[in-house]
Formats: structure tokens, sequence, C-alpha cells
């Protein structure tokens, strides 16, 4: 079996008709993408609520008045910017004595609308890395439709010149990071190695790092490590701390295990913590956060604890631990973040934030009044070579984001998002479900006081650690909410809302848990009166689309319709499509017999009935996602069709993992949505 370039796999399946819907450009392919987005765009949005809601959303999108978030770079602050005027967006920077004021003074450094006119490309931003710490050199990635394989250039800040003969790679899934001014460790397709293994994983990204000096072929790098073909990814980075510079090598073996090294002297050190624990190294100390029970000189630490070790010592064998955080039932680690002399810890408990702030070294815990009590508060940005500055920012369902800004001293709030529905009027509520083995799964439920029933749309996402935590909901609560729908946010099982147990009990054979979970809170809903089967919807994206296809093929008596969005589909091949394979640690792998029992009950492409009662879907995606490939969209389309079942479709030709490109191109997919649900879940509204 081979990979082509595109994604499809040469491998055949004689039962399965629609392989060639998963080669993305193909002719035949997106001639049938063109044959089902014209009657989709032409049934749903030829209606004035529609064209109502794509308005209300690209005004939210596009408005000036939103907070331009900032990362501090030496003595500016930048921001990346897309509004009306510049829907490719505006590479941008200021001071903070400017920034706090009500209208900055930015200075432009890349405009990629204007990139894009000159070079006829359609650019899409995909970030830069600047050179520390004089902040004149940035590796600029740029995407061709918003794909995740991108195009890397470097770019001279105060000329604002690209640098002609500078760093370059073509557009491919690359790792590129800084050692000094001519200097680069590298990852990307090199072709093949010296070892006979290509250069590139099976999920598609670099196996192999090296030195590339400036002003030499990349051909001529030099190889600092290789990892296994049947790895994830490998990268390498330079900390450039002052005083503690050091290398390190990261070797990603699946999503959820990496092996860390040191390299000293040219050879790989081993940073013997567990493979499944996130560690970091910062100046002379050496951070674990476990994700399953550890043991250490006969204390064993429960998943979710955050250690702190003299570096140097544990280098030596030491194993002196210092506890910075132990979570409990109802309490995890979300995050922390290092400032010059703080350390930062972000906790939730009962999905509701909680933040400490300790003193670097000594650990002890430091009085920090002036954050917000009642909302998701979250660390945007720290300087910590320089300062104890932090950029915050605080919402919840019904708050939208502020910025507040502290440097050693009590947050300030400096920038607040308007708000874009009328929040006084609606309130947020959270509730508990018990799921099939018991177990307490709580979801929030967000509603105008007044509306205490109707069409409810339940969201959901359950993998890979990610947990749902409150935030504005701009374009539900315009959308939505204040047209009199009821929103809930489910917490199922998969994410990380109570640490890493909450995740890792449902991988692999622990699969069925998630979809029980979702289960049962769309059952509560109804149970508690606040919705009926035929009223309630549910809408999610990426494993999240995994979560509908699963719905619609166990639970279609639960719900009334459903949003499937750049989902997963087909289980029995996600792992040879694009970057699927780097997935089989969360789901199985579906080559082994006995996992793919486990796998199948829950692989929607294998499920289709011709005999069930399905209710209504909408299935979206985009031709540019190179991380879930298109053709799990495709191809449950096309079998629901051929089991006589009918689906609505739209496939976004350009766009990548999120499913578009630019505001317009999101606020038009986002109405696409919201009138489908209100023409299927409230037919009499208008």
């Amino acid at each position: 079996m081979t990979e082509h370039a595109d994604g499809i796999s040469t491998s055949t399946d004689t039962d399965d008709p629609f392989l060639w819907l998963e080669d993305v450009t193909g002719d035949d392919a997106l001639a049938w993408v063109r044959s089902h987005n014209d009657p989709t765009v032409e049934k749903l949005s030829s209606s004035d609520r529609f064209r109502d809601m794509e308005a209300s959303a690209l005004a939210i999108l596009d408005t000036d008045d939103r907070i331009p978030f900032v990362r501090r770079r030496g003595g500016f602050l930048y921001n990346f910017w897309r509004d009306a005027t510049n829907p490719r967006g505006l590479w941008r920077r200021t001071t903070l004595e400017s920034y706090v004021t009500d209208a900055p003074e930015w200075e432009i450094i890349l405009d990629v609308d204007e990139l894009a006119r000159t070079e006829d490309e359609n650019w899409v931003w995909s970030g830069a890395t600047v050179l520390r710490p004089e902040y004149e050199r940035a590796l600029v990635s740029l995407s061709r439709g918003g794909a995740d394989a991108s195009v890397i250039r470097e770019f001279d800040i105060p000329t604002r010149q690209w640098i002609t003969d500078g760093f370059s790679l073509p557009e491919n899934k690359s790792s590129v990071r800084w050692i000094d001014r001519d200097t680069v460790y590298v990852g990307t397709d090199f072709g093949d190695q010296p070892d006979g293994v290509g250069s590139l994983t099976d999920s598609g990204y670099p196996r192999v790092v090296k030195r590339w000096s400036r002003g030499t072929p990349l051909e001529a790098a030099t190889t600092v490590f290789a990892g296994e073909k049947s790895d994830v990814s490998v990268h390498a980075i330079y900390d450039d701390t002052p005083g503690f510079e050091r290398h390190f090598i990261s070797r990603s073996t699946d999503f959820f295990n990496s092996l860390m090294f040191e390299l000293r002297d040219g050879e790989p050190e081993l940073v013997d913590v567990p493979t499944d624990a996130h560690a970091g190294v910062r100046m002379n100390w050496l951070l674990v956060m476990t994700r399953s029970e550890w043991t250490l000189d006969g204390t064993t630490h429960a998943p979710g604890t955050l250690l702190a070790f003299d570096y140097d010592d544990y280098r030596a064998g030491g194993r002196d631990a210092t506890v910075l955080f132990t979570p409990d039932a109802h309490t995890s680690l979300v995050d922390y973040a290092y400032t010059r002399s703080q350390l930062i810890i972000v906790t939730l408990r009962d999905v509701h934030t909680m933040v400490e702030v300790r003193k670097l070294g000594s650990w002890e815990v430091i009085d920090f009044p002036g954050l917000p009590g009642l909302a998701t508060v979250s660390v945007l940005d720290t300087d910590p070579d320089e300062s104890d500055e932090v950029f915050w920012m605080a919402t919840s369902f019904t708050d939208p984001p502020s910025l507040l800004h502290s440097n050693g001293t009590a947050p300030e709030v400096i920038k607040r998002s308007p708000t874009y529905f009328d929040s006084e009027s609606v309130i947020a509520e959270q509730h508990f479900a018990t799921s099939d083995d018991g177990t307490q799964i709580p979801y929030f439920v967000i509603r105008r006081r007044a509306v205490t029933s109707g069409p409810t749309l339940l969201y959901g996402y359950g993998g890979f650690e990610n947990s749902l935590t409150p935030s504005y909901l701009s374009l539900s609560g315009k959308n939505w909410i204040e047209r009199g729908g009821i929103y809930v946010i489910a917490n199922i099982r998969g994410g990380g809302e109570y640490g890493p147990s909450w995740h890792t009990q449902a991988q692999k054979a622990g699969r069925h848990k998630v979809y029980e979970d979702f289960a049962a809170v769309a059952r509560a809903l109804v149970d508690g009166g606040l919705t009926t089967p035929e009223q309630l919807g549910a809408q999610g994206g990426s494993n999240g689309g995994l979560l509908m296809g699963v719905m619609l093929t166990r639970y279609p008596e639960l719900f009334g319709a459903l949003v499937c969005q750049v989902p997963l589909i087909d289980m029995k091949r996600y792992h040879l499509l694009l970057a699927g394979a780097s997935w089989v640690a969360e789901y199985g792998d579906p080559d082994d017999p006995e996992q793919w029992e486990f796998m199948k009950p829950f692989s929607p492409y294998q499920n289709i009935d011709p005999g069930a009662s399905y209710p209504p879907i909408l299935v979206t995606t985009s031709t540019r996602d190179d991380r879930v490939h298109p053709g799990h969209a495709r191809k449950l389309v096309a079998r629901l069709e051929e089991s006589g079942h009918e689906v609505l479709y739209y496939e976004n030709i350009e766009g990548g993992h999120g499913g578009a490109a630019d505001n317009k191109q999101a606020a038009f997919k986002s109405a696409l949505a919201f009138e489908f649900l209100w023409r299927t879940l409230a037919p009499q509204a208008g």
C-alpha cells in the first residue's frame, strides 16, 4: 500500500463503490461536489432569514470593535487582523502605550490581500516565527486556500521585504525553528534518506529534523535526529532563554506519547519522564503533568498532577518532587504559564475556571486579586524573559471577551468586545445527565429567560482531551439564542474537563462512552421538558463530526436534525487518509481484527441502514482540508443517497480544516447551518 500526495491510498476495497470520491481534486469527484453544492445552496440561502443571519455573522466577524488580540515581541505588540476591507488579513504591530487607547496606531508589516493580488495566489495566513531577541527576521507561513500544508518564506520586518535568497520551503507540512540568524532547525519532505526510509511519517509530518545553514542548499542540511516512519512527527527547538540555552528534540511516537531529548554535544540525551506526560524545561526547572499514574520514591501521583523538579538534579537521577497541583474528583489542571518570577496555574472545577499564582523556585502561593470570579479565564501571552507581564482573557456564555493586562500588579481591563445579543435576557445553567454506566455528565443550557422549551441545539466534541469551557456565543447567541432557540454544550468524556482520565477512559475500546454520554444528555433534555426529539438538533465538527455520524446511525430516534461538519466517517480507512494515521492512539487500528471489533459499531460508513429512519442531516466539509480528508463527508452522503436517504451537502472548495478561508466564507457556512436547523426544528418560525 502506498499513499498519493493528495492522501488517497492506492489499496482497493472491493466493498466500497465510492473510493473514487477520495480523489480530492479529481474531475469526477469535483463534478459530484458541485452537483450537490448547487441544490443545497439554492434551498437554504434563498430566504430573508438566511440573508439576515449571514449579514449578522459577517458583521460580527468583521467588526472593528472586536478585540485585536496581541502577542508581545520585544518592544511591540503584534496582531493579525481580518475585516471587510482586508479579508485575507494584515500582520501589524503597535506599542502598549498606543494599544491601550481607543484608537491604536498600527504599523502594517505584511498585507496578505496585497500579496495575494501581486502573486496571484490564494494565500491564507498561517503564522510567523520571529527570531529573538532582535525580532527583525520572521519565517512566515502561508497556505493555499487554508490547508495545513504551507509555504514558508523568510521576511525582514524593518524593511518589510522578503529575503530573496533567505530560508524558503515549498508547500508541505513543514516545521522550521530559529537557532540563530543564520541557522534553523527544519523538518520537511527531504525525500528518501540514507536509512532507506522517506523523510515523512505515515501521518504526513516530518520524521527527520536537520540543521540548515544560510546560503546552503536544503540538500546540504545536516541530519540531527530521525524518528520512525510509524511516529506522528519529530521536531527540534532551540531554547534561547538567557543563561539556559539548550537544544531539545521531541519525538511523538503517537498522538499522546512522546520522547523528549536534550541535545548535548550533538547527541540526544533522553529526559526520562513518562511518555504520556506533558513535560517542559524552563531555566533550572522541569515541570511534569502526569496523564497516568506515576510512582516516585514510593508515592503514586494521580493522572493530572503537576510536579516540579530541579532539572540538573533530575538528569543526575534525583527524583525529589514538589507537588504544585493535585487533582480531585471535581478539579483538573488546564494550563500553566511562566512569567519572570511567577508560575500561573489555571484549573477547572466542574468546568469553571480557577487561577492560582506561585512564586518561581519557592513555589509558595501568592495572593493575586483582580481576576473576575465567574468567567473562563485564560493566559493569552507572557514575556517570561523580561517581566511579569501577562495578557489575560476573561469570558462567559453571556459576557463578551475582555482583555486584561497585569505586570506584577492586579489585572486591569484594557479592552472589551462588544455585545452581539441581549445578554441581559439570557441565562446559562449547568445540569448533569446520567450516562449508561452511572457517570454524571455535565452540560450547560443557554437560553433566553422567557424561553422554557422549544427548538434546541446540542453541541459536542468528545475527544483528544479538548475541553469545552464557557465562552461567549457571538454567532450562536445572535442567530440561534436571540431568535428563541436553546443552546446546549455537553461536556462528554473524551474531553479534558475532569483531567486526563476523563479522556483516557474513552479511548479505543472505551470509545462507546463518548456516544453514550452524548445520548444521555439528549435524553435528559427531553425528559426535563426542555425540548422534544423532533425539535432537538445536534452539531459537531471534525471528531465532533464523527460524533454526529454515530448519532445518525446509532441514535437516530433522539434527534430531529444533525449538522455534521468536516467529519471522520469511514473508520475502516481513516488511518490511510492524510493525517489519519496520527489518530490511531485515539480511535484504534482498524487493521487489527480485535480492535476493529470495538471500532466497527462506531464507524458510521459501515453502519448505514437502508431501512432505518434517519433525521434530516446537513453534511459540510472543505476541499482544502488536508487534515481530515473530504472523502469522509463525500462518501457518507453518497452511501446515504444510495440507501434511499435524503441529505444536504455543501463543500467549500477552499478553507482548510476550519472549513472557511476568510470571514465571508465563515459567515456563509454558519448561516447555512442555522438556516437548516431552523427549517427542520422549527419550520413554523419565520
